[in-house]
């Protein structure tokens, strides 16, 4: 009876692994079996690539709160920024890690100061989620322009960026379909997300209906120095699936891309540096007055700030936080 992960129904797949106890990558995908990379692509293709992912990245996720089209008159920019103000006390709320500390922190400041912390924060966030499409394209492109893959999918779902399948150097031995999730660096999820991930992603694999032959799981790590791992319950030291592996920038552009992680961060900041000018610090943005009077007027109506704009009530601002029953 084949031995089966700590995922009901999720068998170990009959792909070859590392044999060597003695040896940390221990079970782990022999990739020496692997059909190799036959050629590199040029720098000129990478950086077309690179390009692409860029323009991608800026279609799903733009880098800004404030989208102002060229153009728009005063009546747009005023509806826009009215818009975006209420909209980052949604993102105050949404985002708000503990209610009591907040509301203890905020008390007695005014909305215009709270205003342009979260202001701040929000574009961060939208830095970091740009970035992370901008890798996911980048990968799935290097992928289907590398010549080692039979093909290359690209899915975008919740569970699974593309999938790739590879031959066995020895032809009988069939192909393997890989699974892969692009994340910029491992503690993008927290520890407590990743056997939700892991499960998800192998379910996926698993109903997979178009694939034939074993399958792998891959979570790839675009901006974190490493090779693999297999991920592991704390206790036990019981792996969360043996058909999963941790992929960590020195591994992963390598074998997708037959491209350095160094190589690959140097051809996009050339593209970048060629074709756009440099953003500003996060502490540099300034955020417009309009925006920050709407956000003022959107804690006025849910009554978190007194006459004068000063958040006077932390109960106040605990029940807006916590409270279920309040809706933006």
């Amino acid at each position: 009876m084949a031995r089966r992960t700590s995922f009901s129904g999720a068998t170990v797949q009959t792909y070859p692994r590392i044999q060597d106890s003695d040896n940390k990558q221990s079970d782990l995908l022999d990739d020496s079996t692997l059909l190799p990379h036959q050629q590199q692509m040029s720098l000129d293709e990478m950086k077309d690539l690179v390009r692409r992912a860029i323009i991608n990245a800026n279609l799903k996720s733009s880098r800004a709160i404030l989208n102002i089209p060229d153009g728009a008159d005063q009546n747009e920019i005023e509806k826009i920024c009215r818009r975006e103000g209420r909209n980052l006390l949604k993102y105050f709320r949404k985002y708000c890690g503990d209610p009591a500390a907040t509301a203890h922190q905020i008390y007695k400041k005014t909305y215009q100061k709270v205003g342009v912390e979260q202001f701040r924060n929000r574009t961060l966030q939208k830095e970091r989620m740009n970035s992370g499409w901008r890798y996911q394209f980048l990968a799935t492109g290097c992928a289907q322009a590398s010549g080692r893959f039979e093909s290359v999918s690209d899915i975008g779902n919740a569970e699974c960026d593309f999938n790739a399948v590879i031959r066995f150097q020895e032809h009988k031995a069939g192909h393997l379909t890989l699974y892969v999730s692009v994340e910029n660096r491992s503690n993008t999820m927290g520890g407590q997300d990743w056997p939700k991930a892991i499960q998800a992603m192998e379910v996926f694999a698993k109903l997979d209906k178009n694939r034939t032959g074993p399958y792998m799981c891959v979570f790839g790590i675009a901006m974190e120095r490493g090779t693999r791992l297999i991920r592991k319950q704390a206790k036990s030291g019981n792996p969360y699936s043996v058909n999963t592996e941790i992929w960590l920038s020195d591994y992963f552009w390598p074998f997708f891309a037959n491209y350095t992680y160094e190589e690959i961060m140097k051809a996009v900041l050339d593209v970048l540096m060629e074709s756009y000018d440099s953003d500003e610090l996060v502490t540099q943005v300034e955020a417009p007055p309009l925006l920050l009077d709407a956000f003022g007027e959107a804690c006025r109506t849910h009554g978190l700030v007194d006459n004068s704009g000063v958040f006077a009530d932390p109960y106040r601002l605990v029940d807006f936080f916590a409270s279920r029953r309040i809706y933006l």
